[in-house]
């Protein structure tokens, strides 16, 4: 059996949806048997989520857990009257096999999915508030009211649940009703054997010979030359005789642990052989002692594992090994994983179908009938969505871009503007190609009904169509002027647009031909211009740099050809294109380089003044809207 679904009513973040049809729950969540991986900024609902479920099964580590005032929902922007007054939390299990199935028959319910009849069953809390008092039940059974869960029946419910910011050396240390004596007394090893373990010779041995030291004696029962033992014994025996009555004299001795398995448990420490071992290192033993319960044989419980930050105190590295190793076991065995990471490399390295997205009072699983992705899609970004692009799950925003030079530019272009991605939690992320269609669909919803995922995405590209000024180096392309006779520019656009578009996302086509083009033909043609020679001297001279003197040799190269332009009455598309094909596609100069230079030259000028022409200029105008789409709320379209 597995946790297949949560219901939530006006638990912390999450409300309820009130409709002419009636109240349904604030979020209703379905889970996968084997591995789920819930990501999201911070305070998107994830820890809710898992507080949610641990707070109606309860832990294995029987942990105090109670419901507070501050529980209950209290709508954004209203005040205390305003929070709800009742809670209601449901978890449905299903998968039952007939061996499971007997610990829950009064309280299963059957139900027809695909023509065939199955168990399932709904367990939940129902929390009340009167004035700060706060009184819940926790029940189960298939109709609303259920019934109460026998204590034995509830112990086959516990889920394992690591905090975050886990002390895993103080757990796994020696202490009263520590995990891991919890975790060992529940393992088969330890089994009905209370009085039989071998632990309970090698204790009694050891209690023998500490009880002989203190009495003197050796461990052959001879008395030893050094009688320190003794003497100490004697003199706390001495006192505790004088302190205590005539008719009930108090004696003493000194013992490892009384002969109960539980204590005897209670004093083992697990502990890593390498002495430098830190916090990493102990949390990935936590994590591996913690297993164990999953992997109890003749166990017909169930077998879920919460995890909050499952990344906490591990490197890069060992994260990613982790993961892919909880991945394969929820595979092959009946564990089920629920973790919360804030980590975009452990959310780049699992499957997209294991992955849920918390956004906004709502939870958004990735999987294939909940989005519009196709088959191939899945295939395709599982081998290139790696940790620099799945840090879009945990934005507020997303612009999608399809080269370096977007990637570096972009950047500098909303700082001037007054919209820098950083601060509006944008990420911005390099495709590396056109597969717009491929990532645009991760953020668009297949069952709408259940809610949208309010991350606006913004898709950069080129137009990509060649200017009629193409022609006069090769006339074997079609340009501007060739592709209208035949469809018109509006109505590719158009097409391209009606193709990514949807839901949140946007997608913003060049007007002309490529960005560094059309930045050619506006009002920073001459910061490009000085970008692209800065970026032709450092590319052929990496070790030395940019000196002074080559510097001042671009301003006079650039001085030099407008005064040959304004001689010539050369157009703006002749300079631009010259600029861009003869210059910097020509002489193959980095596009990259040239991008990372005239940011550069930006910065350091005047911010108003180049604010006002990047705002006032139409060849921009697709980025100032990309930008604003993806951090201002509203209608941005063009």
């Amino acid at each position: 059996m597995y946790l297949s679904e949560l219901r939530i009513w006006n638990f912390r973040k999450y409300g309820q949806q009130e409709t002419e049809d009636g109240i349904f729950p604030g979020i209703s969540l379905k889970f996968n048997k084997g591995l789920n991986l819930l990501v999201g900024e911070n305070n998107s609902g994830k820890t809710a989520i898992i507080d949610a479920i641990k707070y109606t099964i309860l832990t294995q580590s029987y942990e105090y857990i109670r419901i507070e005032q501050e529980d209950f929902n209290l709508p954004v922007g209203y005040d205390e009257s305003k929070r709800a007054s009742e809670i209601r939390i449901e978890c449905i299990f299903r998968g039952f096999n007939n061996n499971e199935a007997k610990h829950f028959l009064e309280w299963l319910g059957i139900e027809d999915i695909g023509g065939k009849s199955q168990y399932f069953l709904k367990v939940f809390l129902i929390a009340k508030r009167k004035g700060r008092n706060v009184y819940y039940d926790i029940k189960a059974g298939p109709d609303e009211e259920g019934k109460l869960l026998s204590g034995e029946t509830r112990n086959l419910l516990r889920s394992i649940y690591l905090t975050p910011l886990r002390d895993a050396e103080r757990e796994l240390a020696p202490r009263r009703n520590s995990r891991l004596s919890q975790i060992l007394d529940s393992h088969e090893s330890f089994k009905d054997k209370e009085e039989e373990h071998y632990l309970f010779e090698i204790m009694k041995t050891a209690n023998k010979k500490i009880k002989n030291y203190f009495e003197g004696l050796d461990e052959h029962g001879q008395a030893l030359e050094d009688l320190q033992g003794e003497g100490l014994l004697k003199e706390i025996n001495q006192y505790l005789g004088e302190f205590s009555g005539i008719k009930n004299k108090l004696d003493s001795n000194f013992s490892i642990s009384d002969l109960k398995l539980k204590n005897i448990l209670e004093k083992l420490r697990l502990n890593l052989t390498s002495t430098k071992a830190g916090l990493g290192s102990h949390n990935l033993l936590f994590i591996a002692v913690e297993l164990l319960l999953l992997k109890r044989e003749d166990y017909s419980g169930l077998k879920l594992t919460l995890v909050e930050e499952i990344e906490a105190h591990i490197h890069t590295q060992a994260q990613v090994r982790l993961v892919e190793f909880l991945q394969t076991e929820s595979e092959k065995s009946d564990i089920q994983l629920i973790l919360t990471t804030h980590s975009p490399e452990l959310a780049s390295k699992i499957s997209l179908n294991n992955l849920i997205v918390c956004k906004d009072f709502n939870a958004f699983p990735m999987g294939s009938s909940y989005t519009e992705l196709e088959k191939g899609d899945y295939l395709f970004l599982e081998r290139f969505l790696d940790s620099t692009k799945a840090n879009l799950f945990f934005a507020e925003g997303v612009i999608l871009v399809e080269g370096d030079a977007e990637n570096l530019l972009i950047p500098t272009i909303a700082k001037i503007i007054g919209k820098p991605l950083a601060r509006y939690g944008v990420s911005l992320v390099n495709v590396g190609n056109t597969a717009f269609l491929r990532y645009s669909r991760i953020f668009k919803r297949e069952e709408q009904r259940k809610g949208l995922l309010n991350i606006p995405v913004s898709c950069i590209t080129d137009n990509d169509i060649k200017p009629d000024i193409y022609k006069l180096v090769k006339d074997d392309v079609e340009t501007k002027k060739d592709k209208e006779n035949i469809k018109s520019i509006a109505q590719r656009r158009k097409e391209r647009k009606e193709r990514i578009e949807g839901q949140y996302v946007k997608l913003f086509i060049s007007p002309e031909w490529t960005l560094e083009y059309d930045i050619a033909l506006s009002c920073l043609q001459k910061e490009l211009f000085e970008a692209v020679l800065y970026a032709e001297k450092i590319q052929n001279s990496n070790r030395y740099g940019l000196t002074e003197e080559k510097i001042q040799g671009v301003g006079e190269v650039i001085d030099k050809q407008y005064k040959k332009w304004d001689e010539l009455k050369t157009s703006n598309e002749e300079k631009a294109f010259y600029i861009y094909y003869n210059l910097m596609l020509e002489k193959d100069i980095s596009k990259a380089i040239t991008a990372q230079c005239l940011a550069g030259i930006l910065n350091e000028l005047n911010q108003e003044d180049i604010k006002s022409r990047i705002l006032s200029d139409k060849k921009l105008d697709y980025l100032v809207k990309a930008i604003f789409h993806v951090t201002e709320e509203g209608d941005n379209d063009d």
